[in-house]
């Protein structure tokens, strides 16, 4: 690959810079330079080129060499999942290891007070085919919430409904037991699923039927699940059965006649 020109953002995901939406977003913002000049969504590069990101030079090897990482995260509520916060508040990314070569991607987000799985990768263009809509990955979360619910809220959640930015529905809402420290006639326990990872979409989604979301947790994205022994503020690396399983969301799925989608 030495002498072969990509795309700038899929050469830097590539290599662990970012998603390829967030390198997006740094040439429509006139952060990332090429030579000295602003790069251009779709321009090509083959990395002998002179990179820097908000005047600061980005050094990566043209070639390719870090093996590829993924770990899981339990992320606590009051972390965010930015690097950098102005008020101060902790990063998700400054539990994780350190990387040779290039940079932890964070495979979509949660928001400040939402704990749970979170997915890293140093491969951004996994992050990006993991996080595209398309993928159609199923995210499940522990929810408790305080409010009236019946039979037809929850059908109301099942169904969907128009949000400002757009139709969302629950693929599924189960009850749960509630813990035995709590207080069942106010607070009340369920594990919900979806396939997209809009903005607070869990939250809207329930304040939408009239209840107030107190707690919300990530249980699982796809076929990875949150290990129970894995404490708040600490991650590991996904096995190779947990890696192999994750990919094998990415394939095309067959239709009820066998055909891919």
């Amino acid at each position: 690959m030495k002498n072969e020109y990509e795309r700038i953002q899929k050469w830097l995901a590539a290599r662990g810079l970012g998603s390829r939406r967030e390198i997006e977003r740094w040439i429509s913002e006139g952060r990332l330079r090429i030579n000295g000049k602003p790069a251009e969504l779709g321009q090509k590069i083959n990395g002998h080129e002179r990179l820097s990101l908000d005047g600061r030079p980005l050094r990566v090897s043209p070639e390719k060499d870090a093996p590829r990482q993924v770990l899981m995260y339990h992320k606590p509520a009051g972390e965010i999942c930015t690097r950098k916060d102005p008020e101060g508040r902790r990063s998700v990314f400054r539990s994780l290891p350190k990387l040779r070569q290039g940079r932890w991607v964070s495979v979509g987000r949660l928001d400040l007070n939402t704990a749970g799985l979170l997915l890293f990768t140093n491969d951004g263009q996994l992050a990006h085919k993991l996080m595209h809509p398309s993928a159609e990955i199923e995210r499940e979360y522990w929810v408790r919430v305080a409010g009236e619910v019946n039979e037809e809220t929850l059908t109301a959640l099942r169904q969907g409904m128009m949000l400002d930015d757009g139709f969302a529905r629950f693929d599924d809402v189960s009850p749960l037991m509630a813990p035995h420290d709590d207080d069942t006639q106010y607070n009340r326990y369920y594990s919900v699923t979806l396939r997209e990872g809009r903005n607070r979409e869990v939250r809207r989604l329930w304040e939408a039927v009239g209840c107030q979301v107190s707690r919300l947790k990530r249980t699982r994205f796809g076929t990875v699940e949150l290990p129970k022994e894995l404490a708040a503020g600490r991650y590991r690396n996904l096995s190779a059965g947990e890696l192999n399983a994750l990919l094998n969301e990415l394939k095309p799925k067959k239709t009820s006649r066998g055909e891919d989608e």
